[in-house]
């Protein structure tokens, strides 16, 4: 499949191209430099031909942050088979781009110089001063209002081999010039989101007294899942935490290459970056989430990223909570840790930096994590360094694991043998002085366990009890690394 970059230097209009051609808000789009860090790939077809695209980071230098992006989009440029050149055509043409536009040129790659912000007819007098670039490929084109983006279309699907058109029953992101230019461009571009001003909230255990009634934990569309088996071979795993504890680093070490921008600038990662590998059999797809901060202190693009990771949380299935071990834990671990909770997640604590961490007692802060992060005491917790690759290997297994133990299915009859052996050893607390009974109980649902508990009286099933026989099925059955949830139901109730 045919790779095709779009390059160019910063606020040309490069991820508005990207999100035009995938007919998705997919990449975070402003005015501000740098915006674009990471290197973000999607699928596309042009003209019922598919390729991939590849949205890169602005080709300019300074800081440490910014010569890392360039690093990183020039690979991706050497990489890809088509290059689309990208430039800011209410300039004139800058020395920088002529420089970049003929090293790339160099390499003998189909190549085309797209003049963007061509926004009116008389803004393609701009035009003829780009062709001192000395290409017959230069298409003027506007993103923004989508003018003109046609030709450049029937270009890339020229440069695209015959082999590579798509079958009609393979799904795929049509991209067709009719629809690109169909494309409502005030509803395109238009934010559709707010923030949400409630900030970040967790479960705590102790913060919760009295009885839970049904409606606290699940609401009343709950049925039972059919099993998908592509479902359970493809595990959408996020690495969240918040700034600067290592969570590209992580991701890159897993792959195995160079897939995000590393850099002591915290913030680095605005875009979350996902990729998929394959392994045991299993696919499993890695996000790399913006780092969070405290909500006073998100600024600009960041509330975008913010906004993105929370998507990306309730489309996953594990979560890898990224810990750095050199620094004293915040109490913003504990909140970030709280959005696994609350989307119901499995979970690995990742301990990272360990190599550099000045703690000798791994006991005493294996205590402190458990002390801290009560509500996820599910999740095993593994020490490594994703810089010098210290235990990382182990992440892949320990993910296939979890992800087993977050699909089982456990038959009624086990479920009923574990129940009324609790029953036996701690009887149900009436209520009013009415006696609680539970009928039986079934698993009626995976990713997460869910188990409905048939009773009399669901609301009295206190919270206490609830945590008792939870704890009493993780000693019958492996549970490690997922929550397990209970919903107390009365017979013949949906």
């Amino acid at each position: 499949m045919k790779k095709i970059a779009i390059v160019g230097r910063p606020n040309v209009g490069k991820s508005s191209l990207f999100n035009r051609l995938v007919k998705n808000r997919d990449a975070i789009t402003s005015e501000q430099a740098g915006t674009t860090r990471d290197v973000k790939r999607r699928h596309f077809v042009v003209n019922n031909k598919e390729a991939l695209l590849l949205d890169t980071g602005g080709l300019d230098k300074g800081c440490e942050l910014f010569d890392k992006i360039k690093e990183m989009s020039l690979r991706a440029a050497y990489a890809a088979d088509i290059i689309l050149y990208m430039v800011d055509g209410k300039s004139i043409p800058e020395d920088e781009d002529k420089k970049f536009f003929y090293e790339l040129q160099a390499m003998g790659k189909d190549m085309a110089l797209v003049v963007n912000k061509i926004d009116n007819d008389k803004m393609k007098e701009n035009l003829w001063d780009y062709y001192e670039f000395g290409t017959d490929a230069i298409f003027g084109i506007s993103v923004a209002h989508n003018r003109n983006t046609v030709e450049l279309l029937d270009w890339v699907a020229d440069k695209i081999p015959e082999e590579d058109t798509i079958k009609e029953e393979e799904e795929v992101v049509e991209v067709i010039r009719e629809e690109v230019e169909s494309i409502d461009d005030e509803e395109f571009f238009k934010n559709t989101r707010d923030e949400d001003d409630d900030g970040f909230t967790y479960w705590d255990e102790d913060e919760m007294d009295g009885v839970i009634t049904d409606d606290s934990i699940f609401g009343d569309n709950d049925r039972i899942k059919e099993f998908d088996e592509e479902d359970v071979n493809h595990i959408k795993i996020a690495i969240i935490g918040r700034t600067n504890v290592g969570k590209s680093s992580l991701l890159n070490a897993l792959l195995g290459e160079e897939r995000c921008v590393v850099s002591s600038v915290a913030g680095t990662t605005i875009d979350p970056i996902d990729e998929t590998v394959e392994y045991g059999g299993k696919q499993l797809t890695f996000v790399d989430t913006a780092g969070l901060r405290r909500r006073g202190r998100i600024l600009g693009i960041e509330k975008y990223a913010l906004m993105r990771t929370t998507e990306m949380l309730e489309n996953s299935n594990m979560a890898l909570v990224v810990l750095d071990a050199s620094q004293p834990f915040l109490d913003l671990d504990e909140k970030i840790a709280g959005l696994v909770d609350s989307n119901r997640l499995a979970c690995i604590i990742v301990l990272n930096k360990w190599d550099i961490s000045k703690r000798e007692d791994h006991d005493k802060i294996i205590v402190e994590i458990r002390d801290r992060f009560k509500f996820l005491s599910y999740a095993p917790i593994l020490t490594l360094s994703a810089l010098t690759h210290q235990r990382v290997d182990k992440l892949h297994d320990m993910i296939l694991e979890i992800n087993e133990n977050y699909s089982q299915r456990i038959t009624t009859s086990k479920v009923n043998e574990v129940i009324e052996r609790a029953l036996r050893r701690h009887t149900l607390p009436s209520v009013s002085g009415q006696v609680i009974r539970i009928y039986y109980a079934t698993q009626y649902e995976t990713r997460p366990p869910k188990i409905a508990i048939i009773m009399n009286k669901p609301s009295g099933l206190h919270f206490t009890y609830r945590r008792y026989l939870t704890n009493k099925m993780r000693e019958a059955f492996n549970f490690t690394g997922t929550p397990l949830l209970f919903k107390a139901k009365k017979k013949g109730e949906k």
